[in-house]
């Protein structure tokens, strides 16, 4: 087809020697096409193509005729006042003396009818003229036009665009906005002065933008139109870093079931907010099922195809579409319009049929060829009739049609005042008005820049595309019910701000019972204390909201990432604020430690009784025969153990973990120390009772005793100072055991000089256990030996399960457990050795004698 077409315009365009033809001195013009127009004379002529009619009839084809050329039916008013337009723009800047002095504009103006053939067909015979033949064999002079203004629809536009502009010829459109027309490649001289699909998207997510509509349904045709706007869509969601999550409709067919499936989708979303951008005639039977099913509850988003259309401006449709936002193309107002309108009378000139049409369409008048014998049915007197063609009120392709004119007559007006020499072509030159060329003025055009009356500015950027200006519209009922369309904001955008939008919401009206915006949202705003997290799939504006981890917080709505809380902070039960962790120890308040120090009160209460009872009765013989000196030295070093435990209890500090260790070492070989030389003197006494060893107790005698003791008690000293000068304990938080608790507890520097002080008890203990074992064969009434085995015994198994209790024990609990075996183990030995003694002098005084002692008194007969 595209090469048929391009065969076409090679003909049309280009001179066929009449050699080949008839003559050998003309071109002869190929054909006619049977077309609507209106003309104007002038020194340069503007073209220009407008939807006069909405239907194209074809008649029934014969292939023994020549076809009949199609005619078009149903006039369009609104289609017709953007013609007039157009032709009273360009009267108007021929009375303007300056612009464009000296020089005159005509006009050449078509009817397309709606239709890709018919506004094709008015496009070559604008590009090629109607002139029968040409003399010029070079074919030079100035083209039949120089721009054309049209075509208003997308699909016309881009086939005209993409042959017209093979020969550069500017061709500005007032109504096309499909975004693919922005490719400068495929259109090099392809203008606008209404913005593209994507600048219309853009306004509409500015829209969604600002009320915080994430969710949306995005209802779109099957054509170019909508097609490309969709794909807009996508993109300026990326581009924006604003994200919408949408779901896509395609809406192909007025069929009625299919319409009915389309509702069926949107009712079954709970996207509360419908974008629609699709031409009027696939919306109207939509919204006619709208209104049959009693859909309400939606704000519905128009685009401009449909924003104005008055078709759904009746009551019936109020409580379904009020409260609709449109965006509109931007309105004007044009000085003069509506005189020069009403001033329209038949023209005589049998080539303008269009005005013909308009008189009989309006006023059943019929046309004998003369203006004089004109015959009408009714009062020919245009302020009397109530049409859109006399509607001024919303100028809007109107007045972007004027903007059209305006802009090329402003690029060839700066075009004629070029300065020869210096130009802006080859050698610096300057057009020739008397034999220009079209892509001489494509480059005047996209350089263009001029204010209308109105007061908007008029440019092109790179693309051909003018800065983008919207109108938004809110559809508000009247007082009889029907539906009014009111200006509540624009969109403009500024070669430096970008898009902007300005909105006065207190002029919405909102056709919900809350009287305010719908909320519509894909996923609701997650709390703090929350993070969002990303459905599989779907955009980023579709999340669930996941708690925050044990020890992170958000404190902020819609957080991507959890804060992780410092180290002496935990999260609290919201999760949106770090609080000072628990500081837990071992304290004298709670259950736990009172119980460890009453236990250690009360052992040291048992030693101070048992001192008593020792010192009450030191000069029996029980109490004589265990050397009272060692006993009243391990009463005292168990005082001391006991009293060691207080040091364990309560905050650590340097001074009380400094001393715990140490003070419980020591004692506790003082202790040990003071059994193992008990049980050394008892194994000594024994055998000192033996005839062949009678010289054994002078090596144990009250000074070697003491020494002993003093001696292996000092190397504990020795091993503590060395531990607390080198690597001395000191408190310390520790956040391991439990996360969200800090431990307070005393860090014990050196494991070497704490595990020596250990070892060295353990030696002790194990060295007093095993002579002890050694002496258990000691006679029964003889039975010391017997009470110390038996305390080593508590004391060593007290210890060894200490080990594994002790590291398997979190924070104060290992605090706990190392109390309770120094309790266990002090009084084990307490009771083990003590006990027996204070039995029998307490409750059998009569056996606390020497002789029983001895094992000599009498046996009963």
């Amino acid at each position: 087809m595209w090469i048929t077409l391009y065969i076409s315009i090679y003909l049309l365009f280009d001179c066929i020697p009449a050699a080949s033809v008839l003559r050998s001195d003309t071109c002869q013009l190929q054909g006619h096409f049977k077309l609507n127009g209106m003309y104007q004379d002038g020194d340069v002529i503007l073209g220009g193509l407008f939807e006069v009619h909405f239907f194209t009839v074809f008649p029934e084809l014969s292939f023994r005729t020549e076809p009949e050329a199609p005619y078009c039916e149903v006039f369009n008013m609104e289609g017709f006042q953007h013609a007039q337009t157009m032709a009273f723009a360009i009267n108007e800047i021929n009375k303007n003396p300056n612009l464009l002095p000296n020089i005159t504009l005509g006009y050449h103006l078509y009817d397309n009818c709606v239709m890709l053939g018919m506004s094709f067909r008015a496009a070559i015979s604008l590009a090629s003229g109607t002139e029968e033949s040409l003399s010029n064999l070079n074919c030079t002079g100035p083209p039949p036009v120089i721009g054309i203004v049209g075509d208003p629809s997308s699909t016309q536009s881009i086939a005209i665009s993409s042959v017209l502009g093979l020969f550069r010829v500017p061709i500005v459109s007032h109504y096309a906005t499909c975004s693919c027309l922005s490719d400068r490649k495929k259109y090099p001289s392809f203008f606008r002065t209404i913005p593209s699909d994507a600048f219309q998207v853009r306004a509409m997510v500015q829209i969604l933008r600002h009320f915080g509509w994430t969710w949306v349904g995005l209802l779109y045709s099957d054509d170019d139109y909508g097609i490309y706007a969709a794909q807009s869509f996508q993109q300026e969601m990326q581009l924006s870093g604003y994200c919408v999550a949408f779901s896509e409709i395609l809406l192909y067919d007025n069929n009625p079931k299919y319409i009915q499936h389309v509702l069926g989708v949107i009712q079954a979303s709970t996207a509360r907010v419908v974008v629609v951008i699709s031409p009027l005639s696939l919306v109207t039977p939509l919204m006619d099922e709208v209104m049959l099913q009693n859909m309400t509850g939606r704000q519905w988003i128009a685009s401009e195809s449909w924003a104005t259309s008055p078709v759904f401006h009746t009551p019936r449709f109020l409580p379904f579409l009020g409260g609709t936002l449109s965006i509109a193309i931007r309105r004007g107002e044009i000085e003069g319009l509506y005189d020069f309108l009403l001033s329209l009378r038949p023209n005589n000139d049998q080539r303008n049929n269009m005005l013909r049409i308009f008189w009989e369409d309006m006023f059943g008048c019929s046309f004998d060829g003369d203006q004089e014998r004109t015959v009408c049915t009714g009062h020919e007197d245009l302020s009397m009739t109530d049409t859109p063609y006399t509607d001024v009120s919303e100028l809007r392709p109107s007045y972007n049609v004027y903007k059209a004119v305006y802009a090329l007559a402003h690029a060839l007006h700066d075009l004629v005042q070029c300065e020869e020499g210096r130009g802006p072509f080859n050698g610096n030159r300057c057009a020739d008005i008397t034999n220009l060329k079209p892509w001489q003025l494509v480059h005047y055009l996209q350089k263009v820049n001029f204010t209308t009356g109105f007061g908007d500015h008029v440019s092109f950027d790179k693309n051909g595309d003018a800065l983008a200006i919207y109108d938004v519209m809110n559809w508000q009922p009247r007082s009889d019910g029907s539906i009014s369309m009111y200006t509540v904001g624009v969109v403009n955008e500024g070669p430096e701000t970008g898009m902007v939008l300005t909105l006065e919401e207190d002029a919405i009206y909102w056709n919900f019972e809350t009287k305010k915006p719908p909320r519509s949202v894909c996923s609701e705003s997650c709390t703090p204390g929350t993070r969002r997290a990303t459905r599989k799939g779907l955009p980023v504006c579709c999340f669930d909201c996941l708690p925050c981890g044990d020890g992170e917080i958000s404190n902020t709505t819609d957080a991507i990432e959890c804060i992780v809380c410092q180290d002496e902070f935990w999260s609290n039960t919201d999760k949106n604020q770090c609080i000072p962790k628990e500081v837990q120890f071992l304290s004298y308040e709670e259950p736990l430690g009172i119980s460890l120090t009453t236990a250690s009160l009360l052992g040291t209460c048992f030693c101070a009784l048992v001192m008593v009872i020792f010192t009450h009765h030191r000069n029996t013989p029980i109490v004589r025969a265990n050397n009272s000196e060692l006993s009243f030295l391990l009463l005292l070093s168990l005082k001391l153990c006991f009293l060691c435990v207080l040091l364990f209890i309560g905050q650590p500090q340097l001074w009380t973990c400094q001393l715990r260790h140490a003070v419980f070492g020591i004692s506790f070989v003082l202790c040990i120390s003071s059994i193992l030389v008990k049980t050394m003197v008892v194994i000594a006494v024994f055998k000192s009772s033996r005839p062949e060893e009678k010289g054994a107790m002078k090596w144990f005698g009250a000074v070697q005793q003491r020494c002993t003791v003093l001696i292996l008690t000092a190397i504990q000293v020795v091993i503590c100072a060395v531990w607390l000068s080198t690597a001395s304990p000191t408190p310390h938080k520790n956040n391991h055991y439990i996360r969200s608790v800090t431990v307070y507890e005393c860090a014990i520097g050196s494991v070497a000089g704490f595990s020596m002080l250990l070892g060295y008890i353990g030696l002790l203990a194990a060295v007093s256990f095993l002579l002890a074992f050694m002496a258990r064969n000691l006679p029964d009434n003889f039975n010391e030996a017997k009470f110390i085995t038996f305390s080593m015994l508590i004391f060593c198994a007290v210890w060894i399960a200490f080990v594994p209790a002790y590291v398997s024990s979190p924070g104060k609990y290992a605090v706990a457990v190392e109390i309770f075996a120094i309790l266990a183990s002090s009084f084990g030995l307490l009771v083990a050795i003590f006990a027996p003694k204070c039995y029998i002098i307490l409750l059998h005084p009569e056996r606390n004698t020497k002789k029983a002692i001895m094992g000599r008194e009498a046996q009963p007969k």
